[in-house]
């Protein structure tokens, strides 16, 4: 069976750090990582709006057809209407969620920003 070695004796020496740099009234160079620009936020995801509206329409579509099959307007059985209903919701909600960010950030409403809503 090995031992393991301690490391009790292993001497541990501080690294130059940047605050250093800072503390003798250094210059700070520029990272454009941390620069913040609000006109960056306000870019429009112009797919993602589309993609969005899409879903909101065709979530309410599969609804209205759900609605049309459960009332026996449409002819169908209940588990396609159950099936309908599960899919419009799945699409209807985040179609929704998006749009309604979109339609909020247009507007300038305090809060929505159009850098919430994901762009692909």
């Amino acid at each position: 069976m090995r031992r393991m070695a301690s490391r009790r004796s292993v001497r541990y020496a501080q690294l130059p750090g940047d605050d250093d740099d800072y503390a003798d009234g250094g210059r700070r160079d520029f990272d454009p990582r941390f620069d913040y620009t609000p006109k960056a936020f306000d870019r429009v995801p112009w797919k993602s709006i589309a993609l969005a509206v899409f879903l909101l329409f065709l979530g309410c579509l599969l609804l209205l057809l759900t609605v049309f099959i459960f009332t026996g307007h449409m002819e169908g059985d209940s588990s396609q209407g159950y099936a309908l209903l599960v899919l419009g919701i799945l699409t209807f909600l985040p179609g929704f969620y998006e749009t309604r960010i979109a339609y909020y950030s247009w507007r300038g409403a305090e809060g929505y920003r159009f850098a919430a809503i994901p762009s692909y």
